[in-house]
């Protein structure tokens, strides 16, 4: 496993020593007040497509291995343990919801909001109009 740091001289070694199917791993944190239920940590992966036609540094469709080393290392050559990859299905919070046989009682508090929602939706004047039909 090869450890490519956030620095020029690095950067520059990625670029010459990765070659094109190489892939290499970023790992990305993830916000808390977005996603509460993702993991905390993510890698992301990477394959090198190509060289640069004029340059001739690794990149990836049209991004240089520099450029990314620099701006969201470090870089890894092999994927971290323990992680999961942004691109896989994330956990699954809840349990199957299972089939609409659901049987059970309906409290006061329950009953009163949905008798609300049926006579605001049978009121026209309450009622909010489509787009298309709005003047």
């Amino acid at each position: 496993m090869t450890i490519y740091q956030r620095t020029r001289r690095d950067a520059k070694k990625a670029g010459r020593e990765l070659k094109r199917g190489d892939r290499f791993y970023i790992t990305q944190s993830v916000a808390r007040n977005l996603a509460p239920y993702e993991d905390s940590k993510l890698y992301s992966e990477y394959t090198v497509t190509g060289t640069h036609p004029l340059l001739g540094g690794a990149m990836v469709g049209g991004q240089s291995v520099e450029g990314i080393v620099l701006r969201d290392g470090p870089i890894t050559t092999s994927p971290p343990k323990g992680m999961r990859n942004v691109a896989t299905p994330g956990p699954q919070v809840s349990g199957p919801l299972g089939n609409d046989d659901y049987e059970g009682f309906l409290d006061e508090a329950e009953l009163r909001g949905l008798e609300k929602h049926v006579v605001q939706a049978s009121d026209p004047r309450k009622r909010r109009l489509n787009r298309s039909r709005r003047p």
